[in-house]
Order: structure tokens, then C-alpha cells, then sequence
């Protein structure tokens, strides 16, 4: 099991409720370093086992080790399968050899493909804590005295109020005192406007914060800020793109429907960021929000404003092109060397520091599991009652479950059929 990942799908309080409200059985598999300990599901109720053999349905959380898998068996957890994961294919393999089906939490969405369970919140929680650890310890590394370096990393605090209330803290100190004036007005973008952007942002809006918006980076920037404000800046996807015919107007459903109109205009912003915040969806029809020429150019001429990017996304080489690896919270960040390419642990170098944790929310795992637990039991009812024993036609599962279907009974889902190159590969 993965040494940092310590949050669970469902927490004793919402199983106990399950039980009594559904007539459901549940048996809980015992593990020494979840946040909610066999004790207090024990407590309320549940009988602790070493394997979970014989369980006709499995809720767990992230990839579920290969051997454990049994024939016919429902498994419902993050599969990672969909984009076609190559470390993730023998397992997607295995399963179809024997029969089981697999849910995916991220395939769970409503008629127009949204998400209805997530952590996403929880990730831009836990990534906007990291990204001011990161740019704290990086402007000290520098030599700039700031209220920042106070800040922890997220993993380091009992809960989300303590965070929460070590951020506030720093935030009065500098209102009250403000920044050096070399780094005045701080500024930190963000990408993105869903639940990753507003959970970073309930963060960011606990410092002295002054909203502006993406245009107004591109004056002189007399109009806003001092060394007792932080500057916050959203960026939507009519900020980071360009019409490659200039003559009409930003349209965002052509954007979707036709990415390949659009170039990639991001650039623009860069020399005037302290730190970045990426929070976007990304795929590789759209153009990149930053490339490696665009970071090559920043810092030709030395050291550029931007210090640190927290890339919450943390799609490997994806729409924040020089994220090349992603970190776990015991060596969360690297600096990118925007010469060679190359990389060094740490917060000393030239170029950006990156903060790429791929599985933010474990950091917070006891708020981030009640919360993920509290939408997922409004569908474990439905998942329980299906028979899996059916075809596909026939399973009975309400359309943004069956959405989720990945595989069942040996076969690929229909919408699913891609995977097939993948696992051939």
C-alpha cells in the first residue's frame, strides 16, 4: 500500500448509517496507518478482518494491488484505467480475466460529464498551504524576510483549522507590517475557477488579498497593490488562449469543440507572477498553459518575478509542460533547470521551484475522507443492490453509475472500448 495515502472511502460515522438506514453488511479491513483507525470503526460496529476474501463488492480509494483482486467481484475505487495508464493496464487486465467489474470514482458524472464525486476542493486546500511553504522557504533561501516562512507544510498540521489559522495568522502579519519592497506587490495567479481554484482560493483569502484581474497584470501595475497587500489573480480560459483568427471574438464552447483555433497565450503573464497556482483540467488537444521555451525565455536574463508553481493538476509534461515528475509529501518539491531541463530536490537552483504532490488531499486525510465519504454514501445503496451476475445491458445501475463502468463480466464497457489498444500495447 502507498505509504503516504491514509484516507478512507467511507468513515465509520456514514458507514454505521449505511448499515442501519439500508440493511447493508459491511466488514472493514484492518490497517495500521489509515486516519480512522480499526478502533473506531470497531466502535461503531464493525467487524475488523485482515482480507477482505469473499466480499462480493469492495470500496477502496486509490489503485487496489493486483493480487488482491477476486473472480466476479465489484470494485469500486480511483482505477486510474481511462486515459490508458500504462502502469495501470496489467491491473485493468487482470481484472477482466477474471470477470470483475470496476467502478471509477472519476467516471461518475452527471449528463453533461461533471464530476459528482471528488476531493478536488480538498487538493486545492492542501496545494495552496504547500505553495506558500514552498515560496516562503524559497524567498528566505533568498534572502527576503517574510511573514511566508511560517507557514508548514500541510501534511505538519493536526487539521485544516490549525492550517487554516497558521495562514490568517501570517496574513495579519503582513498587513501589519507588509513585504519587502523587492517583492511588492506579491502576486499569485491561479488556473482555473472550479472546486481545486476554490479550494486554493479559501486559502489564499485568509492573507491580505487584493483581487484583480488577468488584463490588469499587463499594465504597469500602479493601480493596485503595496507591501501589505497580496495580489490574486484567477485566470480563465479566455485569459491563457488566443484565436489564432483574430478577427472574431473568444468563444469557450468552440474552444472546446475546436482547441485547435486557439494558441496558447499564457507567456504573457509570467514575468509578472511571484507564484502560480495551477488548478485546470487539462488534455493534449489544448494548448499548454506553460512550455519549456516559455520558462527558457523567462530565465535567460537571470532571476524573473515567478519563484515557485504549485501544479495541483499534476499532469506529468501536460498543461504546466516542465512538471516532469510528480512528488509525495516527504520531498514534495524540485527546481527545474530551464537550461538543460534537468532537475534538483529542493528549493535551490536556478528556475522555478515546483510543487508537484500528486495526492494533495492526503495531507488533510481525516476532513478530506469525511467529506469524499459524505457524497459517496448517497450512491452506495444503488451500488449494493445491483446484481453484478448480468450483462451489461441488463445491470441496473442509475446512469451516472453505469456511466462509471469501466469493465464487467471479462469485457471493456462500450464507452470504454479504447482501453483495448492500451492493454494490447
Amino acid at each position: 500500500m502507498y505509504h503516504w495515502e491514509r484516507r478512507v472511502p467511507l468513515v465509520p460515522g456514514d458507514l454505521r448509517r449505511l448499515s442501519d438506514e439500508n440493511g447493508l453488511r459491511f466488514v472493514v479491513q484492518s490497517s495500521e496507518k489509515r486516519a480512522f483507525t480499526d478502533d473506531e470503526y470497531r466502535d461503531a460496529g464493525f467487524e475488523i478482518v485482515d482480507k477482505l476474501e469473499g466480499c462480493p463488492i469492495v470500496f477502496g480509494l486509490k489503485e487496489i494491488p493486483i493480487d488482491v483482486f477476486e473472480p466476479n467481484a465489484a470494485y469500486v475505487f480511483f482505477s486510474h484505467t481511462i486515459k490508458g495508464q500504462p502502469a495501470n493496464m496489467p491491473m485493468l487486465q487482470r481484472c477482466l480475466d477474471l470477470g470483475c467489474t470496476i467502478l471509477d470514482y472519476e467516471r461518475i458524472v452527471d449528463d453533461d460529464n461533471r464530476r459528482l464525486i471528488f476531493f478536488g476542493n480538498y487538493a486545492g486546500l492542501a496545494g495552496a498551504i504547500d505553495t506558500l511553504w514552498t515560496l516562503g522557504r524559497r524567498l528566505a533561501q533568498e534572502g527576503f524576510d517574510t511573514p511566508l516562512a511560517e507557514i508548514r507544510q500541510a501534511s505538519t498540521y493536526a487539521d485544516l483549522a490549525e492550517a487554516k489559522k497558521a495562514v490568517a495568522a501570517v496574513g495579519k502579519r503582513i498587513a501589519e507590517e507588509g513585504l519587502p519592497e523587492a517583492i511588492s506587490p506579491l502576486v499569485i495567479g491561479l488556473s482555473g475557477y472550479g472546486n481545486v481554484s476554490k479550494g486554493a482560493q479559501e486559502i489564499l483569502d485568509l492573507l491580505p488579498i487584493e483581487s484583480v484581474r488577468p488584463v490588469d497584470l499587463l499594465g504597469d501595475g500602479g493601480a493596485f497593490g503595496g507591501p501589505n497587500r497580496v495580489i490574486k489573480v484567477v485566470f480563465r480560459e479566455e485569459d491563457t488562449v488566443l484565436r489564432l483568427d483574430p478577427s472574431a471574438p473568444f468563444d469557450l464552447q468552440e474552444y472546446y469543440d475546436h482547441p485547435e483555433r486557439y494558441r496558447g497565450a499564457f507567456d504573457r503573464y509570467l514575468p509578472r507572477l511571484h507564484a502560480l497556482v495551477n488548478c485546470v483540467y487539462w488534455e493534449p488537444k489544448y494548448p499548454r498553459l506553460i512550455t519549456r521555451e516559455a520558462v527558457r525565455e523567462l530565465y535567460a536574463d537571470g532571476q524573473p518575478t515567478l519563484r515557485v508553481i504549485g501544479d495541483i493538476s499534476c499532469d506529468i509534461e501536460g498543461s504546466v509542460e516542465i512538471t516532469v515528475k510528480a512528488t509525495e509529501p516527504d520531498d514534495p518539491v524540485y527546481v527545474y533547470d530551464p537550461t538543460t531541463g534537468s532537475i534538483v530536490s529542493g528549493i535551490d537552483g536556478h528556475g522555478p521551484v515546483m510543487m508537484t504532490v500528486e495526492i494533495l488531499p492526503s495531507e488533510l486525510p481525516r476532513e478530506a475522507s469525511a467529506y469524499f465519504s459524505r457524497i459517496l454514501t448517497g450512491f452506495v445503496p444503488a451500488i449494493a443492490a445491483a446484481d453484478y451476475r448480468v450483462s451489461f445491458d441488463a445491470l441496473a445501475l442509475p446512469p451516472e453509475l453505469k456511466r462509471a463502468v469501466i469493465c464487467h463480466r471479462g469485457e471493456l464497457a462500450p464507452d470504454y472500448k479504447n482501453l483495448e489498444k492500451h492493454l494490447a500495447a
